[in-house]
């Protein structure tokens, strides 16, 4: 059963048309969606969504914490929504990979909190105020071991907003670590951003017990396979650790606990990916070649698409807006009608091996890369289309 949702509380809401940058938009909807706790380390590109949380959560109650760095960042985070908070911590790159450890652990003992990555230029220190899109793999595998991950991405700061407020949603619902896949040209560019009222912003309850304590067991899973939770200081014993468990939560190790384990932390995510996948499409009545791209890129791909049909190419553009799970179905049905998938993204090639995955050689799929440090120009990708066409 699903729960009634709420209303965000009207102080927490800047309710009206703002121009503001990604970051900022993102720290809004973080707020917007009942955020409480932030814990962060400054890094670049993503420092301004902190930095505007810390400013403006004093006037409607909560914390931040800045850390001493990104490990403790993380794992701040697990802890205070273990407390009852609704919890958030932001990143990049470097400081994304220091993170790797507690998001698998988040992903273990069904942690419900938001990480958001602004994505800059790599490998290591890279280009830290220039964008790129390379952590996108590494948000799906960069923790160790079998796990499933929702990650979103925004390509403008309304969708900063919007999708702020969806991933919370998401954590709440099915108890997991939710990303945001930013990069730094959205992260700081800045656009007008509609707020709605906040009786018109629907929020995710958390997944309280009803029962008492004597009856609760904290890793024992509803209809939907996922647990409730309890609410830390109300006599409730609750064991959370990374280790394989029970539903007790007491370590089990043997394969038969792993199996019953594992299987269903995967299983309430894939049960549900027709539900939680979600993308956009233009021109896909006629079209011939598909455009894939996400994030700023999918704006300058639109540019490059409207090019082409100016020229009477047959292209169409499909924009992942959640980008794990990713529309594995969507794509496989387009593979049986069109000849050509164009993928363009500010990497050397990350997302468009799911393409091709799904595609399973029924159209080609030609990757357009960029290292990053810039976005691509719309001719670079007419030219691809010229070509795939």
């Amino acid at each position: 059963m699903i729960p009634t949702l709420n209303p965000a509380r009207p102080q927490c809401v800047l309710t009206g048309a703002h121009f503001l940058d990604g970051d900022c938009a993102c720290s809004e909807g973080a707020i917007a969606a009942g955020a409480n706790f932030a814990a962060g380390y400054p890094i670049t590109p993503s420092t301004e969504v902190v930095e505007h949380f810390a400013s403006r959560i004093p006037t409607v109650g909560g914390v931040f914490l800045q850390m001493e760095d990104e490990l403790a960042s993380s794992i701040a985070v697990v802890g205070a929504a273990w407390g009852g908070a609704k919890a958030f911590t932001v990143t990049s790159g470097p400081g994304f990979s220091l993170m790797m450890e507690h998001i698998g652990y988040a992903a273990m003992t069904e942690t419900p909190l938001v990480i958001v990555d602004v994505q800059r230029g790599g490998p290591s220190t890279g280009l830290p105020t220039l964008p790129a899109q390379a952590d996108m793999m590494q948000a799906r595998w960069g923790s160790h071991g079998d796990y499933e991950i929702i990650a979103l991405c925004p390509n403008s700061p309304q969708e900063c907003f919007n999708l702020t407020i969806d991933a919370f949603n998401l954590a709440e619902e099915y108890r997991t670590p939710v990303l945001v896949m930013m990069d730094e040209c959205v992260g700081h560019m800045t656009e007008k951003v509609v707020i709605p009222p906040a009786g018109d912003i629907k929020l995710y309850p958390r997944r309280y017990t009803s029962l008492p304590p004597a009856e609760y067991l904290p890793y024992r899973p509803g209809p939907d396979g996922i647990p409730d939770m309890a609410k830390a200081g109300e006599g409730y014993r609750t064991e959370v650790t990374g280790l394989t468990h029970d539903e007790h939560g007491y370590p089990a190790m043997n394969w038969q606990a792993q199996k019953k384990l594992v299987s269903r932390l995967l299983g309430k995510i894939r049960n549900k990916v027709d539900r939680i996948t979600r993308w956009e499409e233009r021109g896909m009545e006629d079209a011939g070649v598909v455009l894939v791209a996400y994030g700023i890129t999918s704006r300058v791909a639109e540019r490059a698409m409207q090019l082409a049909r100016a020229e009477g190419l047959k292209v169409g553009l499909l924009r992942p807006v959640v980008v794990w799970p990713f529309p594995e179905k969507r794509i496989r049905e387009l593979a049986a009608r069109v000849r050509s998938f164009v993928v363009v993204e500010i990497n050397y090639g990350q997302m468009v091996h799911e393409v091709e995955r799904c595609a399973a050689g029924k159209a080609s799929t030609v990757l357009v890369g960029h290292g990053g440090g810039a976005v691509h120009e719309p001719e670079e990708i007419l030219q691809a289309l010229r070509e795939a066409a």
